[in-house]
């Protein structure tokens, strides 16, 4: 069985935010697009909603947040995971180091690390915090445990980190282990530093030796260098919503269609097998593209 909704769209991808806390205070945060969140899920709802998805056709699920390291089970979380859908998780690497080997061996297949500059003036200005150093040992500890390739999520920040692409290219440059993702700043807060993600993806296909592109919102991937290069543009981009094959689960328990919408919700708190199906079936026909 594949879900889709009333435009085609397979929904294939569940992401599950598990927590809202966090250990950093970026200046950007979008914390998944959740409002006031009310309280965690427990591990075994959360075991119930994968247990569902597998039967409804999903087939990978990335955890987030907030930083779903804080779960103090996130192994056993992982490890709820039904066979045949393929783990990842979003971590800002704080906690990475302690846990890498761990998350590895309870399921998971890799990781995106959120990493918005190289420089510790900057890092503990954009994320709150001095901790550059343990996001760097947890990038080592992903890739020394396997779970590869490891992404960098780069937010795009005007002011901020644009003249550090060289830096992070040399970063990658020659590691398959290793990818770029520059990441478009979304518009859920004050933040007013949008890079110009449209100049600098331009520039990227100019100076690369093969473009491909991949299955998941047509989304290209530069090869430049020995480097892997991703951008992801979110905002305005049609092409983006009309390949979205997700659906999203907020950590208090609500099925949410899009990213960028609060208005459509389906509460799945406490809920089980038929019922629950039938209301992943009620947020898939809710989707539609946000921008047409």
């Amino acid at each position: 069985m594949v879900l889709r909704d009333d435009c085609g769209r397979p929904v294939t991808n569940l992401r599950i935010s598990l927590t809202p806390r966090c250990n950093l205070n970026c200046i950007y945060c979008h914390a998944e697009g959740e409002v006031a969140p009310e309280g965690e899920m427990s591990l075994d709802e959360i075991r119930e909603i994968l247990r569902v998805a597998a039967k409804l056709g999903i087939k990978s699920v990335k955890f987030t947040g907030g930083e779903p390291l804080m779960r103090r089970d996130i192994l056993d979380i992982v490890r709820a995971v039904p066979p045949g859908i393929e783990s990842s998780l979003t971590t800002n690497g704080t906690l990475l180091g302690g846990l890498a080997q761990g998350l590895k061996e309870a399921g998971l297949s890799r990781v995106n690390i959120s990493l918005d500059t190289l420089r510790p003036e900057r890092y503990r200005e954009i994320a709150g915090r001095d901790l550059l150093p343990k996001v760097l040992d947890g990038i080592q500890a992903a890739v020394d445990a396997g779970l590869t390739p490891v992404k960098l999520n780069m937010v795009l920040l005007k002011g901020k980190n644009e003249d550090e692409i060289d830096d992070f290219l040399a970063l990658v440059r020659g590691n398959k282990n290793l990818i770029l993702q520059v990441i478009e700043l979304m518009e859920f807060n004050e933040c007013q530093m949008h890079g110009d993600v449209d100049r600098l993806e331009k520039e990227i296909a100019e100076h690369s030796q093969e473009i491909l592109t991949r299955r998941m919102h047509h989304r290209k991937k530069y090869c430049m260098d020995g480097a892997e290069v991703e951008v992801v543009r979110p905002l305005h981009n049609t092409e983006f919503c009309a390949y979205c094959n997700r659906l999203r689960v907020t950590s208090d328990g609500y099925l949410k269609p899009c990213l960028l919408r609060t208005d459509n919700h389906v509460d799945i708190r406490g809920k089980k097998g038929a019922e629950l199906e039938a209301l992943f079936e009620q947020a898939v026909r809710a989707r539609e593209p946000f921008f047409k």
